[in-house]
């Protein structure tokens, strides 16, 4: 018979899957629900920017920083957890920072768990566009992901993304490796699979989760539940006024 269990073995079991289950959150947590990717608009420009430590476009450091862990603005502990003690005053601005992440690149409070935790679970961390292929630092806007592909996308080029990235690379919506109608589509491949060969050999599916795709992995979708739209390509003459400024620029030349 196995052994019985103590109340301390129990207990800490619990505890054990309560952590897990936090961690499972944090991680499910959505991009823009990030503190670390809050909007913030500037105490001395007033331009609209992601939470940051300093100003993007003037470089000014805000009144009251907001922490890109915990999202706090005021310390109100009385405990033992502030790495700089303040006893049981309320402290705001510059006397709650601690440090400045680096990866993006807000301020973290002087809580000891922001500061030990955060550099490692840092949601924006080695991020960039797939469209521009710019960081956190190469521009002042949010980091948003894809509805679609799930990949990370800026600001400037949200919209734009997600309008073109329902669309398959081939001129059809027929499967990659056969001549059937692709049932399922890969998003971030832009490539339409049948039912055969979206699956792969010597793989367990479980019954009711997404498919995933032969090629990169990514959680493959059905093609009637998507409006994809194919490749098109736009055949026809150049206009006369096209040969006419070429020509006035090559005699200007």
């Amino acid at each position: 018979m196995p052994k019985k269990k103590t109340g301390a073995r129990k207990k800490a079991e619990k505890q054990k899957a309560r952590q897990k289950e936090i961690r499972a959150g944090s991680e499910a947590k959505s991009l823009i629900l990030q503190p670390c990717n809050f909007s913030m608009e500037c105490d001395k420009c007033q331009r609209r920017q992601k939470n940051r430590a300093f100003c993007y476009f003037c470089q000014s450091v805000q009144k009251l920083p907001v922490c890109a862990h915990c999202g706090k603005m005021k310390c109100m502990s009385k405990g033992g957890e502030c790495v700089v003690k303040h006893g049981g005053t309320f402290v705001t601005g510059m006397a709650m920072v601690g440090a400045i992440c680096d990866f993006c690149e807000a301020w973290v409070c002087h809580s000891r768990k922001c500061l030990t935790t955060h550099a490692c679970t840092c949601p924006l961390a080695n991020i960039s566009c797939v469209e521009c292929e710019r960081g956190v630092w190469d521009q002042g806007g949010r980091m948003f992901t894809c509805s679609f592909c799930d990949n990370h996308i800026c600001e400037d080029d949200q919209f734009e993304h997600q309008a073109s990235c329902q669309k398959v690379e081939s001129e059809n919506l027929k499967c990659a490796s056969c001549n059937r109608l692709g049932q399922y589509s890969c998003l971030r491949c832009k490539v339409c699979y049948c039912d055969d060969h979206v699956k792969r050999k010597g793989v367990k599916y479980t019954k009711w989760e997404p498919i995933g795709c032969p090629k990169c992995g990514h959680a493959t979708k059905e093609t009637k539940d998507l409006s994809m739209s194919t490749r098109t390509l736009a055949y026809g003459k150049r206009s006369t006024v096209d040969y006419e400024e070429e020509g006035d620029e090559e005699g200007g030349g």
